[in-house]
């Protein structure tokens, strides 16, 4: 992995565009407002930390940079990447602030800022742009999205169930690995959901909170079917197939997850599991999770967790709602999104079930359909150093869209009536900024567990 390389094409002309008398370039990230949600959960920085900027450049490195870029039709810093192999040990002179990982900060909140630390690397600061952007935007906007879900479902068992704090770690499992680019998307964007839930089939996800966040098993998971282990066994043996699930996986306290819409869904439910298995799956002792896999994701989820009612009864709750039988559960995990979620839920609740009935899977929805502008993220330059020492504020103010309007000055980050206010540094007087060093000149400042982080964005609501 070159590090030269991790950039925009147009960013290695750059060094000779700014005037001539700059020592230092600021600039710093946030989630502009105006995106889907108005609340964004900071989450994954430290991994392109330790994983990235914590790489030495060697002078082979530049050599290649060299080479490639020359040959790309643009001018290459030589000059300026051999100082950082002789002069800096291979690491970019840098100092990166950031708020705490796991915080939950209003759209518009700087939530990363950089500046370079020698005064010959003002260019610098912008030129990582490209891979600081990406590795702040994407797992922020993933965990902004579960933490949404979270909000969601947490509401629902609020008002429909007993003991809610016990149940919603559970409610929604990443079901997106298959569906992401590659295994670091998938690995970065599932521990990103792992920062709310500890449901997920992304093992990947496992791997990266234990290699960046220091947590030894971040997630669980159950033994379920998939439509070929169902399939195999023919239309005409679908009964034993399913029984199989049971013998192989249930008993006293386990769970086991059957999809149960290979051929017919509504016959399987009433039939076969409420009919020719039902005293196998009442004598297990465990929990049948049936997962319904098609059709209309608001509607026939419901439906399977009336039929489960009528068939294995139910009870009423202190909250005067349902509660299915501990013999059976529902898993949806097709077409779900926060806005299925909450639709589904709300049916739950209008016919009187409780949301512990149901549980989530999540795929698409959750580590692959965001983008950048989700959340309108964005990486902007808002100060600059000359020989006075003084830090001169700029920014872009563009008349013909005003939402793109930027921040000026090295910015700060305070509480100020229990909530998180932007401001510039040089106004903050003696007031304590969010912004804290993590990182300087090829050192780890600051080294969050996944438990703090999650306990952080637990408490943020």
């Amino acid at each position: 992995m070159n590090l030269i390389l991790n950039s925009d094409s147009y960013k290695y002309s750059h060094f000779a565009q700014y005037p001539p008398e700059t020592q230092a370039i600021s600039a710093y990230i946030e989630a502009r407002p105006g995106g889907k949600h108005e609340q964004v959960l900071f989450f994954g920085l430290q991994m392109f930390l330790k994983d990235y900027l914590a790489r030495q450049i060697t002078m082979a490195d530049v050599d290649e940079a060299e080479a490639m870029i020359t040959a790309h039709g643009l001018p290459f810093h030589r000059e300026g990447f051999e100082k950082i192999v002789t002069r800096h040990n291979g690491h970019f002179p840098l100092l990166i602030e950031a708020l705490p990982e796991g915080m939950v900060a209003p759209a518009g909140t700087p939530l990363v800022q950089v500046r370079n630390t020698d005064p010959d690397f003002f260019w610098l600061p912008t030129f990582i742009e490209t891979a600081l952007l990406r590795a702040v935007w994407y797992p922020s906007t993933v965990a902004t999205v579960s933490h949404g879900a979270r909000q969601i479902i947490s509401a629902s068992l609020e008002r429909t169930c007993d003991a809610p704090g016990e149940v919603l770690p559970f409610r929604l499992h990443d079901f997106g690995a298959r569906g992401a680019t590659s295994l670091e998307q998938a690995g970065i964007g599932g521990v990103a959901h792992l920062v709310s839930f500890m449901g997920t089939d992304t093992v990947s996800a496992l791997v990266y909170a234990r290699r960046f966040y220091h947590e030894d098993m971040a997630g669980f998971s159950i033994p379920a079917a998939e439509h070929s282990t169902m399939t195999s066994w023919g239309e005409d043996r679908e009964t034993e197939a399913y029984r199989n699930m049971l013998t192989q996986f249930a008993g006293p306290g386990k769970l086991v997850a059957v999809v149960s819409d290979s051929y017919d869904l509504y016959r399987a439910v009433k039939t076969i599991w409420g009919e020719e298995l039902k005293a196998e799956v009442e004598a297990s002792g465990g929990t049948l999770v049936v997962r319904p896999d098609s059709g209309d994701a608001t509607r026939v989820p419901v439906d399977t967790v009336q039929m489960l009612g009528e068939i294995f009864g139910f009870t009423i709750n202190n909250k005067g709602y349902r509660v299915l039988n501990p013999a059976v559960r529902v898993i949806q995990g097709d077409g779900v999104t926060p806005e299925t979620i909450r639709l589904i839920l709300g049916r739950l609740e209008d016919k009187g079930w409780s949301a512990e009935n149901i549980a989530f899977g999540m795929g698409a929805g959750l580590l692959q359909k965001v983008n950048r502008d989700t959340l309108r993220f964005a990486m902007k330059a808002n100060a600059r150093q000359d020989g006075d020492g003084q830090w001169h504020g700029i920014n872009k103010n563009p008349k013909t869209d005003p939402g793109k309007a930027s921040k000026r000055y090295r910015q700060a980050v305070i509480r100020e009536n229990g909530k998180l206010v932007a401001m510039p540094l040089k106004d903050i007087g003696e007031r304590e900024n969010l912004l804290q060093p993590v990182w300087q000149d090829g050192e780890l400042l600051v080294d969050w567990t996944l438990a703090q982080i999650r306990e952080r964005a637990a408490s943020s609501g």
